[in-house]
């Protein structure tokens, strides 16, 4: 009885060694993107929450002096801030729900592996390969309000032409149809690759159980594409709470403040105004309230054990 344990102790601690060996190799490879992490993500966050405690003082010689949460107070009792939270708020309240439905129903529609469907599907992802600034500069020929093509169309169909992009009541929705239209098709690789994750064997027994489409996509696809969902829900949000270069491209703000996002005037305030304790105040602000809605859109969605 005592070689029976005196081997099983050895068998452990040779798994034991070769665990612990596999372990420090597989964080030996981790090391680079934890490096990543720390210089590029971690490291501008804590650095523009501390900045943001400091302000210029010009009656030293521009020098940083260190004032508390002063910039947030300030922020708090200007009116263009919470203009800008606003149309900010605003703004992610319409995008993301649009691109995520059309993705989504795309996705689904395009769910295939017929040479059409592929095809289709083929032509859906092109916007893949233009960047958002070459997109939002060729938009923004489009939607021209005196030579563009959209009210060039309008006019030959005997519509009258509008401003878009120079109107405050328009603007704004053609910076979400240009936000749609560059992500749509990102979104759309995501929960294509989550459906076709779905064995086979959930859709024949629904079928064999006389399911129709709408029960088989309510209580089947959307259950099991809830990761999928998760991830690109998060993901969506956080960049279009930082989206930036169709504002600059396009309308710097404009027209009367109406597409002037947290991230644009974070912007205007660090490289127009070189107020940089301020916009630090802006992105600190900007990031914990992205923070606060990607953790509630995770609770909202995470899988129930």
């Amino acid at each position: 009885m005592s070689k029976l344990w005196r081997g099983s102790a050895t068998l452990s601690k040779v798994y034991s060694k070769k665990y612990l060996k596999n372990a420090r190799i597989a964080y030996l490879f981790l090391i680079p993107s934890m490096l990543g992490l720390i210089i590029f993500r971690i490291f501008p966050i804590v650095y523009s929450f501390i900045g943001s405690l400091f302000s210029v003082s010009y009656t030293r010689g521009g020098s940083l002096v260190f004032t508390g949460l002063q910039n947030y107070l300030d922020l708090f009792q200007d009116p263009l801030f919470w203009h800008s939270l606003k149309i900010t708020l605003i703004f992610n309240l319409f995008v993301n729900p649009i691109q995520i439905v059309i993705a989504l129903i795309l996705a689904v529609l395009l769910n295939g592996t017929n040479l059409s469907t592929r095809i289709i599907r083929t032509l859906f992802l092109l916007p893949l390969g233009v960047s958002v600034v070459i997109a939002s500069t060729i938009w923004g020929i489009l939607l021209n309000p005196h030579e563009g093509l959209i009210n060039s169309v309008l006019k030959t169909l005997g519509l009258p032409m509008q401003p878009f992009l120079t109107s405050p009541n328009q603007a704004l929705w053609c910076i979400i149809l240009i936000a749609s239209w560059c992500g749509i098709p990102y979104w759309m690789i995501f929960l294509l690759a989550g459906l076709q994750n779905i064995p086979s064997e959930y859709y024949e027994s629904a079928k064999i159980d006389g399911a129709n489409c709408w029960q088989v996509f309510w209580y089947i696809t959307l259950p099991l594409l809830r990761r999928p969902l998760v991830f690109v829900l998060v993901a969506d949000t956080s960049a279009n709470f930082l989206l930036f270069a169709p504002i600059f491209v396009l309308t710097r703000g404009g027209p009367q403040w109406s597409t002037n996002l947290l991230m644009y005037e974070a912007y205007t305030s660090a490289f127009v105004y070189s107020d940089f304790p301020r916009a630090l105040a802006i992105t600190s602000i900007l990031l914990l309230m992205l923070l606060v809605v990607v953790l509630i859109e995770i609770k909202l969605l995470q899988k129930e054990e």
